[in-house]
């Protein structure tokens, strides 16, 4: 392959040229021998892609090449939350987890005093060792109790909010190598905001009050409601913090109506903290939700995070029958 090193603006031009034409031309040897990989498939990423010959002409064939295989063996983990499981914020939801095959979970965070309070370091302890036996991570934390004590509303949600982060960030000085960064702050039912700007105001300002203390301690805190993409960046630039972030649920934003594969590009990586892949009534890939085009759209955003399956349970199915085929279905579209 030609290399640029002539001196003027034409030669550099030519030389350049015949540099993507030969880079193009030798890009499917190496797909056969480099990435050993179905040749239809990655050119369909490749033309997929709307930077893709953009690429291919300013960095060269072979720096692409590793770019996109860099890429596609990128795995995306997937959990599922505790309170789908029957197993609020209880430690035998690891073994139903490792049952099922998931890597994670997401662990229901309350109010002080409750069972398996983690506030309690002999009680996190009692979590690291399942982690350690299991091989089933804790990928976050789920406050659900605010959908019946609303932020907003209850004076001592802040207070609760507050636990959680120190409870982050003691995990993360105690066992940094499995301690979660993530803690989901639920707003529905009782506890919902979207189109309610005066909640909205109050959510800002008492968010304010531990974002410092949350971007001190490394932890993130996710928003999940029913507001538009739109509205959550109101939220998070009202806060001023990178601390605040959205916990992007696929099924609740579809419901809204809103264009949930625009969305997460929209919003981007760097503002989804992470995703729940949920269907509503139905397995994963039997309802509404297009996941394949949710992946695309994940990858476009940047987004290569913790997927977190929630709901997607027929009425009246086994909870480890349902998660095992959500998590089949999963892994054959984001990590095939």
């Amino acid at each position: 392959m030609a290399v640029i090193v002539g001196t003027s603006m034409q030669g550099n031009r030519s030389i350049h040229e015949k540099g993507c034409r030969e880079g193009i031309a030798f890009f499917p040897q190496l797909i056969d021998h480099s990435l050993k990989i179905r040749k239809d498939s990655l050119r369909a990423q490749v033309m997929k892609s709307r930077r893709a010959s953009l690429k291919l002409c300013s960095l060269g064939a072979v720096s692409y090449l590793a770019a996109v295989r860099a890429e596609t063996e990128q795995r995306f983990p997937i959990g599922v939350c505790d309170w789908n499981l029957g197993m609020k914020q209880n430690i035998g939801a690891f073994e139903v987890g490792k049952e099922i095959g998931v890597e994670g979970l997401q662990v229901s965070f309350s109010t002080p005093g409750s069972d398996f309070d983690l506030r309690d370091r002999e009680v996190r302890d009692q979590y690291y060792e399942r982690v350690e036996d299991t091989g089933i991570r804790m990928a976050s934390l789920g406050m659900g109790v605010l959908n019946q004590e609303p932020l907003a509303t209850t004076p001592e949600a802040i207070g609760w909010v507050s636990d959680a982060i120190d409870t982050l960030a003691s995990m993360q000085k105690e066992n940094p190598a499995e301690a979660p960064k993530v803690c989901l702050l639920a707003f529905f039912g009782k506890g919902d905001i979207n189109g309610k700007p005066e909640l909205m105001a109050k959510v800002v300002e008492k968010l304010k009050t531990v974002a410092k203390k949350a971007e001190d301690a490394g932890v993130i805190l996710g928003i999940e409601s029913y507001l538009s993409a739109t509205e959550h960046l109101r939220i998070i630039e009202g806060v001023g913090s990178e601390a605040i972030q959205v916990y992007y649920d696929s099924a609740n934003s579809l419901a809204m109506g809103y264009d949930i594969y625009q969305e997460v590009v929209d919003l981007g990586a760097e503002r989804i903290c992470q995703v729940h892949c949920k269907e509503r009534k139905s397995l994963i890939g039997d309802g509404e939700v297009d996941f394949e085009e949710f992946r695309d759209s994940l990858v476009e955003a940047g987004y290569r995070d913790w997927l977190i399956m929630e709901a997607s349970r027929p009425q009246g199915m086994n909870a480890v029958e349902a998660y095992r085929s959500n998590l089949k279905k999963l892994n054959s579209i984001f990590n095939a």
